[in-house]
């Protein structure tokens, strides 16, 4: 079987890289921009005909949600227009296409029960409503297709929240970090390690649909970077909880974020690792890198 990865040098693009057994009968083509420009629908299509893929999974994403607002554009090009051509030529291949989507297509859904998938989307934002564009743009292409929305990624590599705390804690003496938004974290490489299962063991084969994964339990951001402190020794640190007005953005995040993952879990068998201990395996990862 042919596996195409496209924008495979972001978080879990890389993740994906590590987690695919060497000795797998499968074969994966990771591509990135230099090999791979998907808002280019000529060289989508021939890169899926070329490459006979049976299975494309579309890491790419335009993710700097606060830009987004400034460059709607090209957010709207990347993670809708483009994510339009990936369809069609999965469509035209009769492959099957696996995206990732995000909780800012729920921004505005206001509540405090975890999110299901059947829950309207209500995004708030370019980068959400965009997101949300390429959901759409996937089910009018008619493609086979599995669409996993994820929140609050990080993993060794790149920029993202554990290793801007990182850095922060261990360089200031005090941190204020907001208490009023809630999610579940998602480490990249335990979804990695879940899709490689259901693409190799062909779990998606009747299973297209839409669903939301991220790692067990919630915490606020402010609760986040306290374990992000203490796993990594940075006790001196005082991390002060604030409120979300404290920190004025062009983007309202959502405030609560927590995932129902009971949909994901039952349909391909997957055990969901908590997000502390994820986070211990990130931290002690980046540890040895260092």
């Amino acid at each position: 079987m042919n596996i195409l990865v496209t924008g495979a040098d972001g978080q879990l693009g890389q993740c994906l890289r590590e987690c695919v057994d060497r000795s797998s009968k499968d074969r994966y083509i990771f591509t990135d921009i230099n090999d791979l420009d998907i808002c280019d629908a000529g060289a989508v299509a021939d890169a899926v005909k070329r490459n006979e893929a049976d299975v494309i999974i579309n890491c790419a994403a335009y993710t700097n949600v606060d830009r987004a607002e400034d460059d709607a554009e090209k957010a709207e090009l990347l993670n809708a227009t483009a994510v339009g051509s990936l369809a069609d030529a999965a469509a035209s291949r009769e492959a099957t296409l696996i995206h990732f989507s995000t909780d800012y297509v729920f921004g505005g859904v206001p509540g405090n029960t975890p999110i299901t998938e059947d829950i309207a989307p209500c995004p708030i934002g370019v980068y959400g409503v965009t997101k949300l564009h390429g959901e759409e743009a996937i089910k009018r292409s008619g493609a086979k297709a599995v669409i996993i929305r994820t929140a609050w990624l990080y993993s060794e590599y790149g920029r993202n929240f554990v290793k801007t705390m990182l850095e922060l804690t261990a360089t200031r003496p005090e941190l204020n970090v907001v208490f009023d938004q809630a999610g579940s974290p998602t480490y990249a490489r335990d979804l990695a390690s879940a899709i490689v299962k259901i693409v190799e063991q062909r779990l998606y084969e009747g299973n297209e649909g839409t669903y939301h994964y991220s790692n067990e339990g919630v915490c606020s951001w402010y609760d986040f970077t306290k374990s992000i402190a203490a796993l990594s020794g940075h006790d001196r640190c005082r991390i002060r909880p604030c409120r979300s007005w404290e920190f004025p953005s062009k983007v309202t995040r959502p405030p609560y974020s927590v995932f129902d993952k009971n949909k994901i879990k039952s349909t391909f068998g997957l055990e969901i690792p908590y997000w502390q201990d994820s986070l211990a395996e990130c931290i002690n990862a980046l540890t040895h890198k260092s």
